[in-house]
């Protein structure tokens, strides 16, 4: 398996931190990123291809490309952000084994080394089944020392549970930045696994965190629209539940008197 990033620009950055958010559970993380791929003034850097990305080729105006992903560059505060962004990322179908994984997400961690990042912030989404109907989401972190898990708990994110897993490229980008002296976390928006077309009320948690932990100035009229629209769709689905259980069965009571 070969996973290839090509860097694009020969710029200084300046105390650069990585925000990753490619398609996972929910797509929470995904639609975090190219949110403030819309919001931000940012130029792309880089492209990412990799022989484990799915066996097609991208189609727009009648011409092809592969597939790919991409990074992208702003500067805020005298700092630059980058962020990780696309279509893709390695299945998670272990019967063809994690290789794939491990090198997507070494040469990915690889690249940005080389560009000056110290830190590294995976954005994902955290699967609580039917828990995610009845209630708004909160921002989940797991990190990789202290004082970040600190940082962000006093933002509102609630720490990780005692012990889990964190699957894909959520978890081994940020492993293995770890493991190469990188700081940082995953942060994880509540959702549910059968939001597949995407859970933009965890999202908009998500974005407000990053705002409040970085100072983005973002616009969130869109985000919150869709926000809205996810929880009508919850509410409309638990009234008609609710209408199920007090209907009683057509053919009348089913137990014996």
């Amino acid at each position: 398996m070969s996973t290839k990033v090509f860097l694009q620009s020969k710029k200084k950055f300046k105390n650069p931190v990585l925000l990753t958010g490619l398609p996972g559970i929910g797509l929470v993380g995904k639609i975090c990123v190219d949110y403030f791929l819309k919001q931000l003034k940012t130029e792309k850097i880089g492209e990412i291809y990799s022989d484990s990305f799915p066996p097609s080729v991208h189609t727009k105006d009648a011409l092809v490309e592969l597939i790919k992903d991409e990074l992208h560059a702003t500067e805020h505060k005298g700092r630059h952000f980058l962020f990780l962004a696309g279509p893709v990322q390695p299945s998670l179908d272990f019967r063809s084994g994690a290789i794939e994984h491990y090198e997507f997400a070494e040469e990915i961690v690889e690249a940005v080394k080389k560009l000056g990042v110290k830190e590294v912030f995976t954005l994902a989404g955290l699967n609580i089944g039917d828990a995610r109907m009845e209630k708004q989401p909160d921002v989940v972190i797991a990190a990789t020392d202290k004082k970040t898990l600190e940082r962000f708990t006093s933002l509102g994110a609630k720490a990780d549970k005692k012990e889990g897993l964190i699957s894909g490229a959520a978890g081994l980008i940020l492993g293995i930045a770890q493991q190469q002296g990188m700081q940082g976390a995953c942060l994880m928006g509540e959702t549910n696994a059968k939001l597949i077309y995407g859970d933009h009320g965890a999202a908009k948690k998500l974005i407000e965190l990053i705002v409040k932990a970085f100072g983005f100035k973002v616009e969130m009229k869109g985000i919150e629209r869709e926000a809205k629209n996810i929880e009508k769709a919850f509410e409309k689905l638990a009234k008609q539940f609710e209408e199920a259980e007090e209907k009683p069965p057509k053919d009348g009571p089913s137990y014996v008197r």
